[in-house]
C-alpha cells in the first residue's frame, strides 16, 4: 500500500453547502492556503454530528491559524441543507460542507466503502501548495478530536515554517522542538 503523504491532491470540482447558500468548491479553492479535508460517512447519522460538532466549536481556532475545513460526505448538497436546518447541533457549522454523491473524492482519497456507498472518518490536511500533510482514517464506530486535529495541524504549520526542526509527542506552539542529529541518537 501506497502512502499519500506529501502526494498532491487530486483535482476536483463539487458542489457545497455553506451559509446558507450552495456553491461550487474545487482543488484551486484549497490552493495557498492550508485547509482540513473531514470525510465522514453520512448526514443524520450518530456520531458524525458529535464530531462536526467538535469541529464547529474549534473552526474560529482553525481560522485563527489560516485553517479552511471542508467537511465531506457522499451526501448531496441539499441532503446538506436539510440536516443544517433540522439539527442544532449542525446548525453551528460555518465551514464548508462538500458534497461527495459520485464518490470521486472519498475514493480519490481511499475512504470510500464500496458496498456502503459511504466515507470511513478520514482526516486530511493539504498544505498551501496541494500536499497531503496528514492523513488518518478511522473506523467508522471511532470519533475523532478537533483538539488533537488543531495540536497536529500546529505542528505541521511548524515544521513547514521551521526547517531541520521536528515536533515531539504531545507538542504545544511554545514547547521545545528537537533538531534531528547525531548528537540525540539513544540520548532521548
Amino acid at each position: 500500500m501506497a502512502s499519500i503523504i506529501n502526494s498532491k491532491i487530486p483535482d476536483f470540482k463539487v458542489q457545497a453547502y455553506h451559509k446558507d447558500n450552495f456553491k461550487a468548491v474545487s482543488n484551486t479553492d484549497l490552493a495557498g492556503k492550508w485547509s482540513i479535508l473531514f470525510f465522514y460517512p453520512a448526514d443524520f447519522t450518530f456520531v458524525c454530528p458529535t464530531e462536526l460538532g467538535d469541529m464547529a466549536d474549534k473552526y474560529s481556532e482553525f481560522q485563527k491559524i489560516g485553517v479552511e475545513v471542508y467537511s465531506v460526505s457522499t451526501d448531496t448538497h441539499f441532503v446538506h441543507k436539510a440536516w443544517h436546518d433540522a439539527s442544532e447541533t449542525i446548525k453551528k457549522i460555518q465551514f464548508p460542507m462538500l458534497a461527495d454523491p459520485t464518490a470521486h473524492l472519498s475514493r480519490a482519497f481511499g475512504v470510500h466503502i464500496e458496498e456502503e456507498g459511504i466515507a470511513y472518518r478520514g482526516t486530511f490536511l493539504v498544505d498551501p501548495e496541494g500536499r497531503i500533510k496528514l492523513a488518518e482514517i478511522n473506523d467508522n464506530g471511532i470519533g475523532r478530536n478537533a483538539d488533537e486535529l488543531l495540536r497536529k495541524v500546529q505542528a505541521a504549520q511548524y515544521v513547514a515554517t521551521h526547517k531541520g526542526q521536528v515536533c515531539p509527542a504531545k507538542w504545544k506552539p511554545g514547547a521545545d522542538t528537537l533538531k534531528p542529529g547525531l548528537d540525540l541518537v539513544g540520548k532521548i
